[in-house]
């Protein structure tokens, strides 16, 4: 382990922190009319930060404020992709939050302080760093649901998701403590060396494992734990659920490998988790899959998808080996495209007064914009694994894993609730090539979404054809992380 003095592997947080605060500052001072220089500044922050991320050495593992807080590749990649995913949820959100006087410094701030909690649970190596990240990231999306202050479903969703997340939190916090109780530290991979040592008692770290686990699986919206997600999801502005919905799902990925695969890796441990995330997957692929299929609004029926692609996501972690763990990272990674394509969608037909989140406002698409209702078609035949879409190889690398690990009869289970879920997506396609459009309205994005958008879209199929690049760096992300723990 190497520690260092310097702040290096933090430079970038602290960056964000203090333009957070210069944008607040500026903010303070603009007329409502020129509210695109705090758009702008955002996004100079977000560049500013991809630039001193993509600049640091991810070759050696260093760590930082007395081992609290790590930089390592596997770092590195997640926050490059967190910055893209925030840039590109600015930029969809742009003229729908213009359109609800959302357009204010607040909505600016709170995306990049949400960020700030993501990359610090990203690099954190301390439980005390993690639940900072945590909450950090939770208490900005509780403000930004509720935003919009004039509406009742959206204050609502935001009391849900705060009561719910409280609970959750005090989970995570119990199990912590039992953890320091069993190991006398708080230090990830310290605790990881104790565990190993056999001197600990087994008995209060499984107990403790169990509340983690809770917690997490709530943080991820996996069931039985998953009762916020369609609620928030329907209730929230649409921008800020295609927020929740994308970044979040990166940062909770880095806080699984590093508190159960850094930190309670040991075999005896592992052994257990494991059958606690197969619990969670199946359910998850079972109600997720089979309650979409009953939703007629767009939002909740993507909630309901995305407590199943959890499943998937479990799935790979579970397999408990790096293999298992890069095709759970390039899951996750696809995923969050996958959203990040089917929100922009909703967001391109909403309008003033018009939220495009019913199945029936994609009928007749095509007769309206025959290449929008194309870039739509790549994203949901993506979504429900069908080839040659990224999709597919993302649940084909996973399922792959499971197999590996010995889970034959887990690979069926997921197969069976995956051609459930398929049909649900193929819905969507039949509204928009063979139903009469309800809303015959010209669609008038602005420039930069119809670029980025249709991009979003040709990327499913370009890394579904040529997916071993991303694959190469998750694995090489995880191998390289596994190993300087090791």
């Amino acid at each position: 382990m190497e520690y260092i003095t310097p702040l290096a592997p933090a430079y970038a947080e602290i960056f964000l922190l203090c333009m957070i605060c210069v944008i607040l500052l500026l903010d303070l001072f603009l007329a409502d009319a020129r509210r695109g220089i705090t758009y702008g500044l955002t996004l100079l922050t977000l560049l500013g930060c991809f630039v001193i991320t993509g600049f640091s050495d991810p070759g050696t593992e260093q760590y930082t404020f007395s081992g609290m807080f790590v930089g390592d590749l596997m770092a590195n990649v997640l926050k490059l992709g967190i910055y893209i995913v925030v840039s590109i949820v600015l930029v969809y959100s742009q003229s729908y939050i213009r359109a609800r006087d959302m357009f204010r410094g607040e909505f600016f701030a709170l995306s990049l302080f949400a960020m700030l909690g993501m990359m610090v649970m990203v690099s954190a190596n301390h439980l005390l760093t993690l639940y900072l990240g945590l909450e950090l990231l939770s208490l900005s999306l509780y403000a930004m649901i509720a935003l919009q202050r004039d509406s009742a479903v959206a204050t609502e969703a935001a009391m849900k998701y705060f009561v719910l997340g409280a609970i959750a939190s005090g989970m995570l916090l119990y199990g912590m403590s039992m953890l320091y109780g069993a190991t006398g530290t708080l230090e990830l991979t310290r605790m990881a060396e104790v565990i190993d040592s056999g001197t600990s008692n087994s008995a209060i770290l499984v107990f403790a494992l169990v509340f983690i686990v809770a917690g997490l699986g709530f943080k991820l919206g996996a069931v039985p734990f998953h009762m916020w997600v369609p609620d928030v999801y329907h209730g929230a502005p649409t921008a800020v659920t295609l927020l929740i919905g994308s970044a979040p799902k990166l940062a909770a990925f880095a806080f699984i490998m590093r508190i159960l695969v850094s930190g309670l890796g040991a075999d005896y441990l592992v052994e257990q988790w494991q059958w606690m995330l197969i619990i969670m997957a199946v359910l998850s692929l079972a109600i997720g899959n089979v309650v979409a299929i009953a939703q007629t609004n767009l939002k909740r029926m993507l909630a309901y998808s995305t407590i199943s692609h959890m499943g998937f996501l479990l799935l790979g972690i579970l397999s408990g080996n790096p293999e298992g763990y890069a095709s759970a990272m390039f899951y996750v990674a696809v995923y969050v495209l996958m959203n990040l394509g089917t929100f922009g969608m909703i967001l391109l037909l909403s309008r003033a007064g018009f939220e495009a989140d019913n199945l029936d406002d994609f009928k007749g698409l095509n007769q309206r914009s025959p290449w929008y209702a194309a870039v739509m078609l790549m994203l949901m035949f993506s979504m429900a694994g069908a080839p040659p879409m990224v999709g597919f190889y993302a649940k084909l690398s996973v399922l792959s894993a499971v197999i590996d690990a010995g889970y034959l009869w887990l690979a069926v289970v997921a197969v069976l609730f995956s051609l459930i879920g398929a049909f649900y997506y193929l819905r969507i396609i039949k509204l928009m090539y063979f139903d009469n459009p309800v809303d015959r309205s010209p669609i008038t994005p602005r420039t930069g979404m119809s670029w980025v958008l249709s991009l979003n879209g040709i990327a499913m199929l370009i890394l579904g054809i040529l997916p071993g690049g991303l694959m190469t760096l998750c694995e090489n992300s995880i191998a390289r992380s596994l190993m300087l723990q090791q």
